[in-house]
């Protein structure tokens, strides 16, 4: 029987990227090695997490997909977005792909939150989303040029690229990539503003990156982070 490393299981409305503003439940998985400097979720690293059942995470899905308004109408979330830590470590990928494969079969809509160091056709092929990091400067992590271009070759369609922007330098590094990769147009690429837990909001850093992206004939999509807006940037699961 699968045995899953989770951090947590909860329901809210996507935060951040394309789908912002989207119900989901989260299933978020314990453990990552890569080690960005600015990571907002680092308690995530390690691999001391919940060890759960398939059944239990499932069970848990069900539970909180489900919403029952006051007047106790029941209605249910149909999408779900794994995350982490890392869901394409070697340690979680078998499960990440037994879970994706029965989400499937139940119907939900899923989407994976890809930290951008690895591409799992068996497990791309078959989920609805992909989130692909591509690291900046300021993370002191690189991403693979030639893993993004397969990115785009392959899952542009079901994709969408997500880089954190820190200063001018994490955004001119940005732009020079998808220059050299030829400027693609089948793929959302997303820039998020960096605010950092426990940082005030970041309201001169953001527009300066709207400032920068509209001086570079706007290529990107600059979204900042809401659940951090109306929450704060260190609450947790939400």
């Amino acid at each position: 029987m699968s045995v899953l490393n989770i951090n947590a299981i909860y329901r809210t409305t996507e935060g951040e990227g394309i789908h912002i503003g989207t119900p989901q439940v989260f299933v978020r998985f314990q453990g990552c090695t890569i080690g960005c400097v600015n990571c907002d979720s680092k308690e995530t690293w390690d691999f001391s997490g919940h060890l759960k059942t398939m059944n239990e995470v499932l069970e848990a899905v069900e539970k909180e997909s489900v919403i029952v308004s006051e007047s106790g109408v029941k209605r249910r979330i149909q999408r779900v977005s794994i995350t982490g830590g890392d869901p394409f470590h070697p340690k979680h990928e078998s499960s990440v792909l037994e879970l994706s494969r029965i989400l499937k079969s139940k119907g939900y809509f899923v989407n994976v939150e890809a930290a951008g160091t690895r591409i799992v056709d068996q497990i791309f092929d078959i989920i609805d989303f992909v989130s692909f990091d591509v690291k900046t400067p300021s993370t002191g992590v690189k991403t693979s040029e030639k893993l993004l271009q397969r990115l785009i070759d392959q899952y542009a369609s079901k994709s969408q690229i997500k880089s954190v922007i820190t200063d001018q330098k994490d955004f001119e590094y940005i732009y020079d990539l998808f220059f050299r990769l030829g400027q693609p147009q089948n793929i959302p690429w997303v820039l998020t503003p960096c605010y950092e837990p426990h940082e005030e909001f970041p309201k001169e850093r953001f527009v300066a990156i709207l400032k920068w992206n509209e001086e570079f004939g706007s290529p990107f999509r600059v979204i900042g982070q809401q659940h951090k807006w109306i929450h704060g940037p260190s609450e947790l699961n939400v």
